[in-house]
C-alpha cells in the first residue's frame, strides 16, 4: 500500500521538472501559415516570443490578420483613429524589436 503512495507522491514531485507543451501565439501561428519562404519555425517562434513581451492578446490577434490581409495593415496605419495611432505605434515598436532581435 505504501509504494503506490510512494509512487504518486514521487510523480507529482516531478510534474515540474517535465516541460509544459509550447503554445504558440497568435503571430507566430500566423508567421508559419505564411507562404513566405523567410517563416522558418525558428524565425516564427522568435518573432512570436518578442510579440508576446512586447503585445496585449488582442493586439496580437488584430497584427495577426496582417499576413492574411496586408491592406489592413495600410488602413491602420491611414487611420485617424486614437487608438489605431496607438496600437500602430506599440505594433511598430514590436516589429523593430522583432528586427533587431531575430534578424541575427
Amino acid at each position: 500500500m505504501q509504494k503506490p503512495l510512494i509512487a504518486a507522491a514521487l510523480a507529482l514531485l516531478m510534474l515540474p521538472l517535465i516541460p509544459a507543451p509550447a503554445s504558440a501565439g497568435p503571430i507566430e501561428n500566423a508567421c508559419l501559415r505564411s507562404d513566405r519562404p523567410q517563416a522558418t519555425r525558428a524565425l516564427c517562434r522568435c518573432i512570436g516570443s518578442v510579440a508576446s513581451q512586447t503585445l496585449t492578446r488582442s493586439e496580437q490577434r488584430r497584427a495577426a490578420r496582417f499576413f492574411r490581409d496586408p491592406q489592413l495593415a495600410q488602413d491602420i496605419r491611414m487611420s485617424r483613429s486614437t487608438r489605431d495611432n496607438e496600437f500602430w505605434a506599440r505594433y511598430r515598436a514590436f516589429g523593430a524589436q522583432a528586427e533587431a532581435r531575430c534578424s541575427r
